[in-house]
């Protein structure tokens, strides 16, 4: 399924996306959760019965697919975690060595923003930079697991944009990772959530970065140091992961600050990141 979160005149409701129609879940069966986290946390009979809603298309409750107004999948994640320098090259060309063990920091709710949602640049940073990533959504809790059962809690994957005020982030004293990637709107998620059986292999996903039309960035997730089940067992260790947890994986190379000269973000910019399977997350930058 291709699951989202959708305006609608009764509020934000989750959807699944069917032939160009946001269907309306909790509109066209009303023992369904009125959020995508809720059906996550419900399991496998809700998501059976969020199937048979949408595909019983002669009593779904519709929305054509090209006037809905798109929400973050998970607009209220219990956690946002993500990973630094998780592909080879990106940390090649950030000058830093390969990490032995997952680098982590995290992002807020109020950074959320969905697809076609503006990216505001802060008035207190002058080098905001872009990031193409996967983001992991997580589908059941967990605690100390293991690698090879780790892909075992995912309940889908969607595109995401770290977006990073680099001057924050680099350029503070002791480093300010988190405060430099958690300004409000750095964190748009989207379009949709795909579920695990729509998506055959996502260590092999070619993932990507246009800025107004130019690819930046383009890779595939083959390229990441640490894999699903690695990344969900070791941050396991620490916290129990949860229902509608995002895990941002990182990105690859071709950001802005690295290149010569830098490129960063500035009002009238478009940037979409697409990955293969997924879909394509487009935000204009304000």
């Amino acid at each position: 399924m291709r699951l989202a979160t959708i305006e609608t005149p009764r509020g934000p409701r989750s959807a699944v996306l069917l032939d160009n129609h946001y269907i309306d879940l909790e509109a066209t069966d009303a023992s369904l959760p009125k959020s995508v986290r809720g059906l996550f946390e419900a399991g496998s009979s809700a998501l059976k019965a969020a199937h048979q809603a949408a595909a019983r298309s002669a009593k779904a409750v519709r929305y054509e697919a090209a006037g809905v107004q798109l929400l973050p999948p998970i607009p209220d994640p219990p956690k946002i975690v993500c990973l630094g320098l998780n592909y080879r090259d990106h940390a090649i060309e950030s000058g830093a060595a390969i990490p032995k063990e997952p680098i982590l920091f995290n992002k807020y709710a109020t950074a959320l923003i969905g697809h076609g949602g503006s990216i505001m640049l802060p008035r207190v940073s002058q080098e905001v930079d872009y990031e193409a990533e996967l983001v992991i959504v997580v589908g059941k809790r967990g605690r100390n697991l293991k690698a090879a059962e780790g892909m075992n809690y995912v309940a889908g994957y969607t595109v995401g944009h770290d977006v990073s005020a680099r001057d924050w982030q680099l350029k503070k004293e002791g480093k300010q990772w988190m405060v430099g990637k958690t300004f409000d709107t750095f964190a748009p998620i989207g379009p949709v959530i795909v579920t695990p059986e729509e998506l055959f292999d996502p260590h092999n996903l070619r993932i990507r970065l246009r800025l107004n039309g130019q690819t930046m960035q383009d890779s595939n997730t083959s390229q990441m140091i640490f894999r699903i089940g690695e990344i969900l067992a070791y941050i396991s260790q620490v916290f129990t992961i949860e229902p509608g947890d995002l895990i941002f994986t990182g990105t690859p190379p071709g950001v802005g600050f690295a290149r010569k000269p830098p490129v960063f973000l500035k009002s009238g910019d478009v940037v979409e990141v697409e990955i293969d399977g997924i879909g394509v997350l487009r935000n204009p930058v304000l």
